[in-house]
């Protein structure tokens, strides 16, 4: 059993890596523990946003890491000159992507930008790059899905995502700073890098005339803000993230998150305002010498629990709930930064 501090890859993206979604006080579970993804099982549901914008979503109450909807939330723009998509989920669920594609067009898939490295986002991207989609990511996901599993870590993520596979490796890259333009089907999409926050690679993809921007998972609306302490993951850049996204949304702007339900401007407002009043709360029981488990204990999220949905549902394998996972994260981060 391996501390957390001493995992190199991946980490905090639900089931696949909840075995990594602790703080460095956390155990990793005994891959045995952790319930298997049931991939047959899982059908892929599309939702038209706007007239050439569509999510797909997985099934809900199948992933034991997603109830909310398997894996990782696809968005796909459609058009004559081809298909761009943001993010890929598991591996094994490609066939059935590209099945729900083919629904809405025949065109072929021309790029696909990776939001962030988790392998609910990025497990399927060898599979479209071999149907010739040009991969796209921050410099940071690119250089954390070139380095091979620990031997724990591909205990737990078996099939879901290839730390072997070449294709898997995004070919454009780009930096921490600016936006990087793509002009597809008269539409503008915008490539926007923001500060470490959920993970060190988050970016935004913004969808201009649509008028669509595809989140990542710095925003959750299932369960409490979750970060990857392993790789930078902050709620201070978590709370900066939502200040960009709240500068460059219009007032109709369809708000899509990873995971979760899609929003509206005034949720992002709401969550952040979350966010602070549980750091104040934490910052002041740090100052008044109280634990960890003391924190945890408190119960600090307790008038937000009735509004979050699956907050205090229990987590796979005895890995407790999002709400005191997002304490316990909150409580390391403000301790580190005395």
């Amino acid at each position: 059993m391996k501390k957390i501090k001493n995992l190199t890859r991946f980490g905090l993206a639900a089931l696949l890596t909840l075995s990594l979604g602790y703080s460095v006080h956390a155990q990793l579970p005994a891959a045995s523990k952790i319930p298997a993804i049931p991939f047959g099982k899982i059908e892929i549901i599309t939702t038209q946003i706007t007239p050439h914008f569509y999510a797909l979503t997985g099934s809900k109450g199948v992933d034991p890491g997603h109830p909310e909807g398997a894996g990782g939330r696809i968005g796909v723009f459609v058009g004559p000159e081809g298909i761009f998509m943001v993010d890929a989920s598991y591996a094994p669920l490609s066939d059935k992507v590209m099945a729900a594609i083919r629904k809405i067009s025949d065109a072929p898939i021309r790029f696909l930008v990776d939001t962030h490295e988790h392998p609910d986002h990025t497990g399927g991207n060898p599979n479209f790059a071999k149907l010739g989609a040009l991969l796209f990511s921050r410099e940071e996901v690119r250089e954390d899905l070139i380095k091979p599993f620990p031997p724990a870590v591909a205990a737990v993520i078996g099939s879901a995502a290839s730390d072997k596979d070449p294709a898997r490796l995004p070919t454009v890259t780009y930096g921490s700073k600016g936006t990087v333009k793509i002009y597809l089907n008269g539409e503008v999409i915008d490539l926007i890098p923001v500060v470490t926050s959920h993970t060190n690679g988050d970016s935004m993809i913004k969808f201009e005339h649509e008028d669509v921007i595809m989140i990542g998972d710095f925003y959750r609306n299932y369960g409490y803000p979750f970060t990857d302490p392993t790789h930078g993951g902050t709620f201070k850049g978590i709370v900066s993230a939502v200040d960009t996204l709240l500068k460059i949304a219009g007032p109709n702007t369809k708000l899509l998150p990873g995971h979760g339900t899609v929003i509206q401007k005034k949720d992002l407002v709401l969550y952040r305002s979350m966010i602070l009043d549980i750091q104040a709360k934490v910052q002041t029981m740090i100052g008044e010498g109280k634990t960890r488990p003391e924190v945890l204990a408190a119960k600090l999220t307790a008038s937000y629990d009735v509004e979050v949905p699956g907050g205090i549902t229990p987590l796979p394998a005895g890995l407790g709930t999002s709400a005191d996972r997002f304490v316990g994260y909150m409580y390391d981060e403000l301790k580190a930064a005395k």
